[in-house]
This record gives C-alpha cells, structure tokens and sequence, in this order.
C-alpha cells in the first residue's frame, strides 16, 4: 500500500473530490504552484482530477524549500505556495504569504538502490554504522532535509569520516541512478523513485518529520481558484493518496 496505489484506489479517490468540486468554475484560471520535492508524486497524481472537476490549471514547479523560498523573496509571481512550516511562516512575517493551511507532514527515510540489501537501522547505532559501511551517500545539501542532515552527522560525530563519501543531491534519485550507494531523504521522495527502494525511517529518536503547509500568495492573480485547489488537497480523498505516498495528513 505504502509503495503504490492500486489503480482503482486512485480512480476512486480522484472521482470522491471530483464529485466533492463538481460544481467546477465558470471562470477557469491556471494556477502556479511553488511546491517542495516531497509532495511532487502527490501532486503530479492528483493534478488532472483537480483540473477536471474545476475547469483550473495547474502549473507546478518543484524544489527544496530553500531555493523556493528565496525565489519568492525576490518576487517571483505564483498563487499557491507549500514549502516548510518555517520557511512558510517566515514568508507570512514578510507579507509575501498569506495565512497557511496544513496539508502533509513527512518523515526522513533511508534509500538503496531496488533489489540491494537493505541495511539494519533498527537502532540510531545500526544507523551510524550503515553510513560508515557504505561506499557513497547522497543528500540535499540545501533543503531542509539536508539542513538537519548535515547537523545529524556532526552530532553523530562521523561527519568527518563520511565528508569524502558525501554527493550532493536528491538522495533517491541519486541512488535511482546509481551516483550513490545510500540516499538520505523524504520518504515520500524515495516512494516516487522507480530505481529505489525505501530501506527504512531514520531510528525514533533521531526522526526528523516536516510539516509541508500549503499558503496563497499575498500577491496571487487566481486567489480564487488557489483557494480552491487548497480545498481539494485537504479533502479526506486526498489524504488517503498523500497516506499511499509516504506522507500523513496534517
């Protein structure tokens, strides 16, 4: 269930919120989305039932929270924005965002490659010993996740030991592509990579989850039809797929 949604699981989560917005818009309006790496599979699936049951647009671009948010720092037009709590709320302060509305919180995984042996990360012990085992490990130097990360391996104290086994970049997509031998990341981000397979969460006690809000923008041109896809991501339909991916409603 965790890896993939049967299809007719999706189709009938897909038509649920159709029927819950079939009242569709007689005003269709194409909305931009600033929206983080973990949610890109649930909005990618989600997408063209949204577009049909409201008649809207949706153009998505993704990344980490950081370089998004510095995008919309230096004015960037977008209506929807789901970044991390902080960054979100940062951009409240500023005036760039309005009120935030949670839609996802995810935790932090470990990928292999599909099919490798899956290291013991039972323990935050077994989990320090599997970074000293392999041969490459691959995270997002500026993301959240990579933030923590970087943190975590000093507090650990096997930064230093593992710098020259470091490459940077999406851990799953990195591991997908045999660049690294571990991908440190999003579990939902290792869910959506064919060529990964998710190994396990980080221990409990060094867990790390991250709320993903989702915002409008203060300057949004389609405020809206924005409104509307906020809606449709909080519904119970698309909690079950966000559930399927990795992730839990929030």
């Amino acid at each position: 269930m965790m890896r993939t949604m049967n299809r007719w699981g999706l189709a009938a989560v897909v038509a649920g919120i159709a029927v819950m917005l079939a009242t569709g818009s007689a005003n269709a309006a194409e909305i931009t989305l600033l929206c983080s790496n973990a949610l890109k599979s649930v909005i990618e699936e989600l997408a063209p039932g949204f577009e049909k049951a409201t008649g809207h647009k949706l153009k998505a671009e993704y990344g980490s929270t950081g370089p998004l948010k510095a995008m919309i720092e230096k004015g960037r037009a977008f209506d929807v924005a789901i970044l991390g709590v902080e960054a979100t709320d940062d951009l409240i302060k500023s005036g760039k965002l309005n009120t935030r509305a949670g839609i996802a919180r995810s935790g932090m995984g470990v990928a292999v490659r599909k099919g490798a042996a899956k290291p013991d990360l039972a323990t935050t012990q077994a989990f320090k010993q599997a970074l000293l085992n392999a041969q490459t490990i691959s995270y997002s130097e500026g993301g959240l996740s990579g933030i923590y990360l970087k943190g975590l391996l000093e507090r650990l104290g096997i930064a230093e030991q593992l710098k020259s086994k470091i490459r940077f970049g999406r851990g799953g997509e990195m591991v997908s592509q045999g660049k690294a031998e571990v991908g440190l990341t999003q579990v939902s981000e290792i869910l959506s990579e064919r060529g990964a397979e998710l190994a396990g969460p980080l221990p409990p006690d060094i867990q790390q989850y991250t709320i993903f809000p989702a915002a409008i923008g203060a300057a949004a041109a389609n405020a809206e039809a924005a409104q509307a896809l906020l809606q449709f991501l909080k519904s119970p339909d698309a909690g079950k797929l966000l559930k399927a991916k990795g992730l839990e409603p929030a």
